[in-house]
């Protein structure tokens, strides 16, 4: 009887807060889509600069599935090279051909080189004849995985700590009552947010160094650019995390209610961040990392870490990330309408 007891009172426990018992049944679920439509997505196909190429070559590049650009200038073929808009660029210097890889997703490399051996086996009779010199514009044969996923993880494990914690903590201030005691002082709504902000902000900001410090010079993974920039971004990405997870705390009961907001919030940007080319989704699924903080960052962290770039390639995304921070911290202002208005 006393366990009955017991199960009856979590039933009703669980029947009262429908919010909880939604996000136990539902989140789950969307987790499980999601990852079924990254993972059977479908398969990448290159796209490869040829550059003095006789046609059979690009004929048998496309009859292995992969996207051919002819150029008539190197130029041309160098820029849209160092501009992603071609996986690699294959040229032909007598009878030798040369791959140079874009070099920054050893996946895209795999595939490139996949791509190349089959079509030489079009090409030639004699497979082995046909020995490619490969190159690298960013990264080198040697590049590991782990540097490659080092800025996705870097900025994922950034933003979902400060998001969990922030989230966490300003819930904690609601349940003891802390906040609704500032709520009767004289403080604006604009003052206890940039207050809270700032508080949990210095912290963040020692997280956020912490964790590029030891990813860089510990781990030992791939750092070409300015490590300033990576501080920057980190920074960013830390801020943005931040103010949402102290406005998504405002729509949650307690701490059990703030993590399930996890799957919902942070997963999806995870596997929208670059951990799988973009060109394997669906469509409309990749329309939604226009709306996800993670993509910014860690785009921005790849193009500094991988591929050497400066501020110019970075600017936007460093503006997006501080737009995001300053429309989560209106929305957090807004928020605290409903406990008090003033």
């Amino acid at each position: 009887m006393k366990i009955s007891a017991i199960v009856i009172r979590i039933l009703r426990q669980f029947r009262r807060d429908k919010r909880t018992l939604a996000l136990m049944l539902i989140a789950p679920l969307f987790v499980l889509t999601l990852m079924n439509l990254v993972f059977n997505g479908k398969e990448y196909k290159p796209t490869l600069g040829l550059l003095s190429a006789p046609s059979v070559l690009s004929s048998s590049l496309q009859s292995e599935g992969a996207v051919t650009i002819n150029y008539e200038r190197e130029d041309l073929a160098e820029a849209a090279l160092s501009d992603r808009t071609i996986d690699a660029l294959i040229t032909i210097d007598g009878q030798v051909p040369k791959v140079k890889l874009e070099g920054s997703e050893p996946a895209v490399n795999r595939a490139v080189l996949q791509a190349v051996q089959k079509a030489a086996e079009h090409f030639s009779h004699q497979s082995a004849s046909f020995k490619p010199v490969i190159t690298y514009l960013h990264g080198s044969e040697n590049m590991t995985s782990i540097d490659q996923f080092g800025p996705i993880l870097i900025g994922f494990f950034i933003f979902f700590f400060v998001f969990l914690i922030a989230g966490v903590s300003f819930l904690r201030e609601r349940t003891t009552g802390t906040l609704e005691r500032l709520l009767a002082t004289p403080l604006k709504r604009y003052e206890i947010v940039l207050g809270y902000v700032g508080g949990f902000g210095i912290f963040t900001i020692i997280q956020a160094l912490l964790i590029s410090w030891f990813c860089t010079k510990v781990l030992g993974i791939m750092m070409v650019g300015s490590f300033g920039l990576v501080i920057l971004l980190t920074l960013l990405m830390s801020l943005s995390a931040l103010t949402l997870g102290t406005l998504i705390s405002a729509y949650a009961n307690n701490e059990l209610q703030m993590i399930q907001f996890v799957p919902l919030i942070i997963v999806p940007q995870l596997f929208l961040s670059g951990l799988f080319p973009m060109d394997t989704l669906p469509d409309w699924l990749r329309k939604l990392e226009v709306i996800m903080p993670l993509t910014y960052g860690t785009k921005g962290l790849s193009d500094v870490m991988i591929r050497g770039l400066g501020w110019n390639a970075i600017a936007l995304d460093v503006y997006v990330l501080t737009g995001f921070s300053a429309l989560f911290i209106l929305l957090n202002i807004i928020a605290l309408r409903k406990y008090r208005k003033i």
